[in-house]
């Protein structure tokens, strides 16, 4: 049996072919003025609303008319008191900034500014002593639609309940009208569109 140099053409051929369009498609991940085609990459800091990427949309988690209704509140429960903000309540409570990095499953990471109220004020304000919190989401379903946090993250001055990003009011996606961001936790943690905490003792 005698190889046929016409199809060892051919096959490198394609093989060359193929190599090429790999690299077409990832190059953007390491080489800046080809990002816009790096078709397979992750998502970009810096690329989504307010200069952060987001995995999932107020629409995908259907809370899009939960989080903007005139009812909404953020209840906090603990030590036998139910305490209950609005936004604007929350806005004139004394704000903190923080700039936190936020990361993500996906494989993106990023740093952005952060403005709230801590969430260690909300939590001393029902007067319990905590050994964390249980915060629960406006989805209506999910996997990440109730977690807990422990005392490490609600005893740190930098977690917030954050009503801003970047300067700006939290868009829908980044989890108005409130959301969780805490250090050193992951994107998938740093709950949206929250509904309600309950201080754990």
């Amino acid at each position: 049996m005698t190889d046929d140099p016409r199809s060892r053409r051919t096959f490198l051929t394609g093989v060359g072919l193929a190599t090429l369009a790999v690299t077409a498609v990832t190059a953007g991940q390491t080489i800046a003025p080809l990002a816009p085609f790096a078709a397979f990459a992750p998502r970009r800091a810096g690329e989504g609303p307010q200069g952060v990427p987001i995995n999932r949309t107020a629409e995908e988690a259907g809370v899009l008319d939960l989080a903007t209704a005139d009812t909404w509140r953020l209840i906090v429960r603990g030590g036998g008191s139910t305490l209950s903000f609005t936004r604007d309540q929350l806005l004139g409570t004394g704000q903190t900034a923080s700039r936190l990095p936020i990361a993500c499953v996906e494989g993106w990471s990023t740093t952005a500014d952060w403005r709230g109220v801590r969430l260690l004020e909300l939590v001393a304000a029902t007067g319990q002593q905590h050994r964390g919190v249980r915060i629960t989401s406006l989805q209506p379903s999910g996997n990440y639609r109730v977690t807990e946090m422990g005392p490490e993250f609600v005893d740190d001055p930098t977690t917030l309940v954050a009503l801003e990003l970047n300067g700006e009011a939290l868009s829908l996606d980044h989890g108005y009208p409130a959301r969780i961001i805490a250090p050193g936790r992951p994107g998938v943690l740093q709950t949206k569109w929250l509904a309600r905490i309950d201080v754990l003792s």
